[in-house]
Formats: C-alpha cells, sequence, structure tokens
C-alpha cells in the first residue's frame, strides 16, 4: 500500500471529528457523475465542495420527515401542539441559541430568517443611513455579485450615485489578496465620507480570511458602521462577532452549516444596536402578545426584533440537523482540525506538482485562510481538470476562467479523501499535458 495512504489512515485514525463523517450522507461515485462506466460505482465520492453546499445530514433528513408527518397529522393545530416539543410558533428557538455559539454571540443577538441577500437588505436600511457628509461604503471590488447589487441598490433607493458613493478595495497590481494596511488606507482615505464599512469575513474567490476584528476596530475608531457577509466564514472559522464589537452581520446556511440547497440565512445585530429603526413585521413582534392583533407594535429585544414574518419549518429544522453535529464539538477543536486537514492538502499540491500547472491563491498562513484552497490553472487546462476530476467521482467547483475551489470540511471530509483526491488531481493534469 502506498506509503501516503498510510498516512492519510493514521490521520483518520487520530481523528476525534471523524466519527462525524458516517451521520453524513455521502453520494457515492455513481451518483456524482455523468460517466456511466466510472470504476468502483458505489464506492462513496470524494466531495469536496462544502463551501458551495454542505452535504445532507442524517438528522436532518430524519427531522424533516418528522415535521412532514406532524403537518399531516396534526395540520395546523402543529404550531402549538407538537408531538415532538417543536411547536412551529416558536421553531426559531431551537437553532438561535446554537448558531449563536458558531458565530460568537449571544443568543439574543442572533435571528434565523429569510436568506443571506434579503438580510443583508433588510440590515442595511438599519444600518446605512447616509447623511450629506457620510455616505459612501466601502467594499472588496471582487465582492460576490449578491452583496455588490445590494449595495447598489441600496445607494440608488437613497437618492445618490453608486459612481460617488461606492469605495472599492482591490489587491494590489500583480497580486490576488487584499492587505489589512490597504483596507486601513482606504478608510483612512474615505472614512470623513464614508458611512459604512461591508466586506466579507472570506473572500470566496480567493479563499482569503480577513482579519475581522482588528479591521472593525479600526473601522470604528474613525467612526464607521461595520457590517460582514460571512457565507464563508460562519461555520468554518472561528468567530466572536459580540466580543470582537461587530455591529452586523449576515451569513448563509447552505455551504459550511449544511441546511440544504437554498437554507434559511442567519444575522447578527450587537445588542448596543438593536435600538435602530427597522422595517418590521409580526415575527418581530413580542410573543405574548402577538396573537392579540392589535395592530399596537410591541417590539421583541434584540436580533429578534428584526425578523419579519415566521420562519420556514422545514428549513429551520433542516438547519437543526446539521447544527445538533456541530453542537458535539466546540469551533475550536472543529478549526483545530480544519487547519491540519486543510494543511495536508496544501503539503500533497506543493509536493505532488513540482511542474506548478497551478498557482495557489489562498494564503498560506492558516490563521488567514478557511477551509479553502483556490487553485489558478494555467491557460486553457482547467476546464479539461475538471472533468476528468467530476468523470472520476470528485466533486469540487470551478470559478471561470481557470479556478478551481476546493474544500475538505471537517465534519464530513478525511485526510484519505484528500489523498485520494490529490493522486485523481495528478492523473487529471497528466491527461491535459
Amino acid at each position: 500500500m502506498d506509503n501516503g495512504l498510510e498516512i492519510a489512515k493514521v490521520y483518520d485514525s487520530e481523528d476525534e471529528v471523524a466519527v462525524s463523517r458516517s451521520n453524513f450522507l455521502i453520494p457515492t461515485r455513481a451518483q456524482i457523475t455523468k460517466n456511466l462506466r466510472i470504476d468502483e460505482p458505489n464506492k462513496p465520492s470524494i466531495y469536496l465542495c462544502g463551501n458551495s453546499l454542505g452535504l445532507l445530514p442524517k438528522r436532518s433528513k430524519q427531522l424533516i420527515n418528522e415535521e412532514l408527518d406532524v403537518w399531516a397529522t396534526h395540520g395546523v393545530t402543529g404550531h402549538f401542539n407538537h408531538e415532538r416539543s417543536r411547536p412551529w410558533v416558536t421553531i426559531d428557538e431551537t437553532v438561535t441559541g446554537k448558531m449563536a455559539k458558531i458565530v460568537g454571540a449571544k443568543t439574543s443577538e442572533v435571528a434565523v430568517m429569510t436568506t443571506l441577500t434579503t438580510n443583508l437588505h433588510l440590515l442595511m436600511t438599519s444600518f446605512y443611513r447616509p447623511d450629506q457628509e457620510r455616505f459612501k461604503i466601502i467594499i472588496e471590488k471582487k465582492a460576490f455579485p449578491s452583496d455588490h447589487y445590494a449595495v447598489e441598490s441600496q445607494i440608488r433607493l437613497h437618492g445618490l450615485n453608486p459612481d460617488e458613493a461606492i469605495v472599492l478595495i482591490e489587491p494590489r497590481a500583480g497580486e490576488y489578496l487584499i492587505r489589512t494596511n490597504d483596507i486601513f488606507k482606504s478608510i483612512d482615505e474615505h472614512g470623513s465620507s464614508a458611512a459604512l464599512l461591508l466586506l466579507p469575513g472570506i473572500q470566496y474567490y480567493t479563499g482569503q480570511a480577513f482579519e475581522i476584528e482588528k479591521i472593525t476596530a479600526y473601522a470604528k475608531r474613525r467612526g464607521l458602521v461595520v457590517g460582514w457577509d460571512l457565507a464563508h466564514a460562519a461555520g468554518n472559522l472561528e468567530i466572536y462577532l459580540h466580543d470582537w464589537n461587530v455591529d452586523f452581520a449576515v451569513w448563509c446556511t447552505y455551504k459550511y452549516l449544511n441546511s440544504g440547497p437554498g437554507g434559511i440565512g442567519g444575522l447578527f445585530v450587537h445588542e448596543l444596536q438593536s435600538s435602530r429603526q427597522r422595517l418590521s413585521g409580526w415575527w418581530g413582534h413580542n410573543k405574548i402578545s402577538r396573537f392579540q392583533m392589535n395592530n399596537e407594535y410591541n417590539l421583541l429585544p434584540g436580533a429578534a426584533g428584526f425578523q419579519l414574518s415566521n420562519p420556514s419549518v422545514l428549513d429551520t429544522v433542516s438547519l437543526l440537523g446539521s447544527l445538533e453535529e456541530f453542537s458535539k464539538y466546540s469551533m475550536s477543536i472543529l478549526r483545530k482540525k480544519s487547519v491540519k486537514l486543510t494543511g495536508y492538502l496544501e503539503s500533497l499540491l506543493i509536493s505532488l506538482f513540482p511542474d506548478k500547472p497551478f498557482t495557489i491563491l489562498t494564503p498560506s498562513e492558516s490563521d488567514q485562510r478557511g477551509c479553502q484552497l483556490s487553485l489558478l490553472f494555467k491557460p486553457g487546462i482547467m476546464d479539461s481538470v475538471f472533468k476528468y476530476l467530476s468523470d472520476n467521482g470528485v466533486t469540487v467547483d470551478e470559478r471561470r476562467p481557470d479556478v478551481i475551489r476546493v474544500a475538505p470540511t471537517p465534519l464530513y471530509n478525511s485526510y484519505s479523501d484528500v489523498w485520494h483526491f490529490t493522486q485523481i488531481l495528478r492523473a487529471a493534469v497528466d491527461s491535459v499535458d
């Protein structure tokens, strides 16, 4: 047996999180590919795409089926009379505390509701309050498009010109990563006219993790409101939103948090900011008097007061199934494995590819990245490499024209997954040379 695989299996045997792998449904090689002639079709595939969509926890499937049964047997009375003690009227309470632990917040500072961009719009309505002096929003030039669209539309809603109100931060010429000092420089340059700094916890394309604590403190000292999009950071990094004095944050839950495609979103509002004006709906009303229907609004305290409508029960319990798995570990334990797992991937990529068919865009320092490594291939070969991987039971994702993102996640990926992936990647590259 190959000595490299032996080493991977030793790492797997020492992994305290390895038991969680059996609690996820991992597609077989035949299920994940269009290649009808794939070898060992019933063998588990190599799924390294949790940065795009996490795998299905078995518990989530069970919980969804339970709720369908309650719906079938109880109808509307399931809102208050629930045989599993999860009444739908308070279903969000099953996940907010668990979610708060993952993002380093008080339970009262977190709400699980709607979707990421919807939550971003809702919170920008409260936190982006431009005036004649301070009206600019500082974002990164390569922000995820939905964030950019949201920012631009919010600026237009205030009657402002995005060309004048958006400040774009980008890497220096010839570089792929944004330096923290360059973020500081932009804050200093536009601080007197900027109302909001909005950045991602992790840059989706490069996998670069931003220094949330340091950047937040720097911007707030200069009078800016600070918000973070944690789509690629929640469930991936150790985060302490309350202690870091972040004003607000939003995230999705279908990536590292495994809630399912289009899963419910999450938001954070620091307790010092929870009295801000906001768009309101009946789910932000005091629970005791919510159903009195007297049109006298009695606001819930904390982030719960930003809720609009009752959350999807099926989406919420799908998330609950994953959060129950997360709750078996601290984020520090999961992060410890993640650092080792991605470091192992990086070391194999360096040793197996002396010919350098790709550049690793992601920082090599573990505190400047999460699970993901982004591989920038030489022009013209990425499509063929990606197809070879898919034909051989490997799931990663592509960002055209030349990047493949690889994200081993600690709850269900193994060191053996990583080792097998690098061998298949080597064969893929060789096949196009």
